[in-house]
C-alpha cells in the first residue's frame, strides 16, 4: 500500500497559489491515470486505486495547510497505513521554482503543513517530495508570497516540476523509493 498526500488549502481562492502545488500534483497524477479524487471523509478528499495489484491512496487534506496532519492522521488510522508508506508533496521556499527534491525524512523547515504532520504522526520518518517555489523577489511576507499565484516566469518551470513530480510518484508505485530518489534528485 502507498499513500500519496498533496498539501494545499481548499477552495477556489487558493487554487493556483504557490502553497497549493501539492494539490496540483495530486490532481495531475489523478488526471493522467483517469482517477477522480472526490471521496470526502477524514477532513479530506481522496481516492483508492490499484496499480499492479498494490493499493494506491491519494489524499488532499481539506483542513487548511496548518492542520494537514489532522486529516492525514485519521486517514492513516482508518486504512492502517504505516509511516514508511506515506509520501507528502509540498511547496518549498528554499528550492528555486521548478526544482524538485525527494527525501526519506527530515524536519519541517518552517513549513506549517509539515509541522502539523510531524506533530500528529509523532515522527519525522515519512517520505517527502518538495517542490520549489522560490522566494519573493520583492519585500513581502512569506504568507503573502505562498498564498500568491506564480509569476509568469515561474509558470513554465513549475509546470515542468508538476510533470516530473507525477513521474516520480508513478515510479514509486513500481520501484523502491531510494531508486526513485536517486533518479529524480539527479536532475
Amino acid at each position: 500500500m502507498k499513500c500519496i498526500v498533496g498539501l494545499g488549502n481548499p477552495g477556489k481562492k487558493y487554487e493556483k497559489t504557490r502553497h497549493n502545488v501539492g494539490f496540483m500534483i495530486i490532481d495531475e497524477l489523478a488526471k493522467q491515470n483517469h482517477w477522480t479524487v472526490s471521496q470526502e471523509k477524514f477532513k479530506g478528499l481522496f481516492t483508492i486505486e490499484h496499480v499492479n495489484g498494490e493499493k494506491i491512496l491519494l489524499l488532499k487534506p481539506q483542513t487548511y495547510m496548518n492542520l494537514s496532519g489532522d486529516s492525514l492522521r485519521m486517514f492513516m488510522d482508518y486504512y492502517d497505513i504505516d509511516e514508511e508508506d506515506v509520501l507528502v508533496i509540498y511547496d518549498d521556499l528554499d528550492l528555486p521554482p521548478g526544482k524538485i527534491r525527494l527525501r526519506q525524512k527530515g524536519g519541517h523547515g518552517g513549513h506549517n503543513g509539515i509541522r502539523s504532520i510531524i506533530d500528529q504522526l509523532g515522527t519525522k520518518e515519512f517520505k517527502r517530495l518538495r517542490v520549489g517555489v522560490g522566494r519573493a523577489s520583492v519585500p513581502m511576507s512569506v504568507v503573502d508570497y505562498v498564498l500568491g499565484t506564480f509569476d509568469k516566469d515561474q509558470q513554465g518551470p513549475v509546470s515542468e516540476a508538476v510533470t516530473q513530480s507525477v513521474k516520480a510518484c508513478e515510479s514509486w508505485m513500481e520501484r523502491p523509493f531510494n531508486e526513485v530518489m536517486n533518479e529524480f534528485n539527479a536532475n
